[in-house]
């Protein structure tokens, strides 16, 4: 699924980050930082297809990368439908219901292909090999550590530098902050069990939101003057958020729309090449409201809102 989610006693949200540890490496090396307890797979253009789902903030995060450095031409991308059912996401946006490079209706396959007794669910977004279809990886922050570093041979001329050097510590933190209490933290208020772990979730995400209104009214992206990986991890879930995370998991304090500076930082990046083209909101609202029943019993999925404000001028340059 896109989320391996689960309850916990306390009624919170726990999400399970067990994920296949495999890299893609330069040379199939031994990688300097991140898991290595996975099989290690070399740099190889056109091996590989990333499968993702544009409904997804975990996948929506590596198809845009991969656009921003250029990508397209060595590693493919499968884009499964924005719904799924208890078994795994599947191809439903292609002919035939299958992907046309791998020929399968379910993710799944690919899955078991390489772990026959695969435990966990099926998430967004997976690495594949084209020529076997098994699985290489679901482990989402370092596909997009490792599209940077690992393929930077194959990155398009001018290609940003996602993750400076100079600024690498402190944008660490930035993102840690920004994947525990924002792009986490709305499922921990969705999907909590109780009224005190919600209101705690709540409370969490809007301290968090605060911070980054107030980090966003005098520098342009999240570390200055430079659209960064940081940027792309906090703009998937700004992007959902009045149109799920807003009312479908009761983040209701303020719309987005109504915090200026992170308004205008997310229509900045809407706007900038390879971020808004990645965006469909109907399959996104279609996802959320039509596989999370147990929040959303009838599946109704809301008309609004307006996605033509996303072009509004930004005030930002």
């Amino acid at each position: 699924m896109a989320d391996n989610g689960s309850y916990v006693e306390a009624g919170g949200f726990d999400r399970d980050m067990n994920y296949v540890p495999d890299r893609i490496t330069r040379e199939g090396r031994r990688p300097e930082h991140g898991p290595v307890e996975g099989e290690l797979w070399p740099v190889e253009p056109g091996r590989y297809r990333l499968v993702a789902a544009k409904a997804c903030p975990w996948a929506n995060r590596a198809i845009i990368v991969r656009g921003l450095l250029g990508l397209e031409d060595v590693i493919s991308l499968g884009l499964c439908g924005p719904t799924h059912d208890e078994r795994s996401w599947t191809f439903d946006l292609d002919p035939d219901g299958r992907d046309p490079v791998l020929g399968m209706e379910r993710l799944q396959e690919a899955y078991f292909r390489r772990f026959p007794d695969y435990p966990r669910g099926i998430t967004v977004p997976a690495v594949v090999e084209e020529s076997t279809g098994k699985l290489v990886t679901n482990d989402f922050p370092w596909i997009t550590h490792d599209f940077f570093f690992e393929w930077r041979d194959h990155h398009r001329d001018g290609a940003p530098d996602l993750w400076p050097d100079a600024q690498r510590e402190e944008m660490e933190e930035v993102m840690e902050r920004v994947f525990t209490e924002v792009n986490n933290g709305v499922y921990r208020c969705g999907f909590a069990g109780s009224q005190d772990a919600y209101e705690a979730a709540y409370e969490r995400l809007w301290v968090t939101m605060d911070w980054l209104e107030e980090r966003l009214a005098d520098r342009r992206y999240l570390m200055g003057d430079a659209i960064t990986e940081a940027d792309v991890r906090l703009f998937t879930t700004l992007a959902r958020f009045d149109a799920v995370y807003h009312g479908h998991f009761k983040c209701n304090r303020q719309k987005l729309t109504e915090m200026p500076a992170l308004w205008g930082y997310a229509r900045d990046l809407f706007q900038a090449p390879g971020f808004g083209e990645t965006i469909d909101f109907d399959q996104i609202k279609t996802h959320y409201y039509s596989v999370h029943r147990d929040i959303n019993p009838t599946g109704v999925v809301p008309v609004g809102p307006d996605p033509s404000v996303w072009q509004e001028p930004h005030g930002r340059g």
